[in-house]
């Protein structure tokens, strides 16, 4: 099993037990999750902590707990967070509240996305392009916006696992093989 299909299961394992207590809950289980997550991304011993074997799991246990009692979670959440210490997966917790929050977005009708261009834009500008893609889909969007000089002029759209490249960068490859084919 690869790491995304385990951190989906116990995602989808609290995610359930969420829906069962509420709409709140599970929205609160979710926001605490990410906060939890970002402690341990934040510093990256911790993670180094978690995956290394020579350490049992009751220590790993022990400082999961402290780093629970500092972010003041939910008795669900602590005990969620014991069991991936149990299990030996206290380092998939950042996985886990990705996936976690992908199952929120779903539920609540919010899709996430990347839109890059070759140089930054306004703040202005950023509103207008995001309004006008949410009017096109529908939905509300949480757009990262990226400047990458690579794409050369254009753009590219990231929404979901649909990718839109419009980009120069794209258009040169597209010409470059239909040369090599003599078209």
């Amino acid at each position: 099993m690869t790491g995304n299909v385990v951190s989906r299961r116990y995602a989808k394992a609290l995610f359930t037990i969420g829906a069962a207590k509420g709409e709140a809950e599970q929205k609160a289980y979710g926001e605490q999750l990410s906060e939890l997550a970002q402690s341990v991304q934040a510093a990256p011993e911790a993670i180094a902590f978690f995956k290394n074997p020579s350490f049992s799991a009751e220590e790993k246990k022990a400082v999961l707990n402290k780093m629970v009692e500092k972010a003041s979670v939910d008795p669900m959440v602590r005990n969620f967070c014991d069991l991936l210490a149990d299990k030996g997966r206290a380092e998939m917790l950042p996985a886990i509240a990705s996936d976690y929050k992908v199952m929120m977005d779903v539920v609540s009708g919010v899709l996430t996305g990347e839109f890059v261009t070759v140089s930054d834009m306004s703040e202005e500008r950023k509103a207008q392009i995001k309004a006008r893609l949410e009017e096109q889909c529908g939905k509300k969007l949480e757009l990262t916006f990226l400047a990458d000089k690579a794409i050369l002029g254009g753009i590219v759209l990231k929404i979901g696992d649909k990718v839109m490249d419009a980009s120069l960068k794209a258009q040169l490859q597209i010409l470059k093989e239909n040369i090599k084919r003599g078209e």
